[in-house]
């Protein structure tokens, strides 16, 4: 007779927002996708990072904007208490510099309300992988950004790359990588073909000694092209 393989553990969600209709939409859409659990609410950032003390979930979708504790307060809070907890936050705000502060805070990545029916679950998927994820307008803000400024000849405090053999372009193909984008998403994003980004990624992993994904990964991290 044969044993049937263990159950696996569902992924645990907190969703933290002080609307209740926003947390009740969001837990709908989690809760129907399959191996997600949304373990508990919270309607303030303390009482988040009270639950997160209590049942440690996996991950906790986190609103910036709550009373009692802000996002960036609480998600600080929830990494220094349980630094296995990843944090993703769920805002309204569209905003360079406010994503990176919520990068800073140790937050894995950063998804607007108003593309949550869109890219809520592929957020959380990535997260659940350890990938970092941006929400798609805000990706290319910061990829734009910080090309332009490789292409004024600017330095840049945000992206120091010193003594860097890659090129503005392969710079450009890392980050979007480094995000969780797949080749044919980089591809539409930079408008060039799937085969050419391939070709750009095998380039930049021999350029660079690279013998795996997830050192191209460490590097961006390294040089603040992502935040861990």
């Amino acid at each position: 007779m044969t044993k049937e393989a263990p159950a696996l553990r569902p992924y645990r969600i907190l969703v933290a927002d002080d609307h209740a209709v926003v947390r009740r939409g969001v837990r709908a859409l989690l809760e129907s996708q399959p191996g997600i659990e949304v373990c508990c609410e919270a309607a303030t950032g303390l009482e988040a990072v009270e639950y997160v003390k209590k049942a440690k979930p996996n991950l906790v979708l986190l609103d910036l904007t709550m009373p009692e504790m802000n996002g960036l307060e609480a998600a600080r809070a929830i990494h220094e208490e349980s630094p296995e907890t990843d944090v993703l936050i769920l805002t309204m705000h569209f905003s360079e510099d406010v994503a990176r502060e919520v990068l800073r805070s140790g937050a894995r990545g950063y998804v607007l309300k108003s593309d949550a029916d869109s890219e809520l679950v592929a957020a959380v998927r990535h997260v659940q992988q350890h990938k970092p994820f941006f929400t798609g307008r805000l990706a290319m803000t910061m990829v734009e950004s910080f090309v332009n400024e490789q292409r004024e000849g600017e330095p840049s405090t945000d992206h120091p790359l010193p003594g860097c053999p890659l090129t503005a372009r392969e710079i450009e193909i890392v980050q979007l990588l480094a995000t969780g984008k797949i080749s044919k998403e980089v591809a539409a994003a930079v408008g060039i073909s799937t085969r050419t980004v391939e070709s750009h990624r095998n380039h930049i992993m021999k350029k660079m000694n690279f013998s795996s994904f997830s050192e191209l990964m460490r590097f961006a991290i390294r040089n603040h092209l992502v935040e861990p």
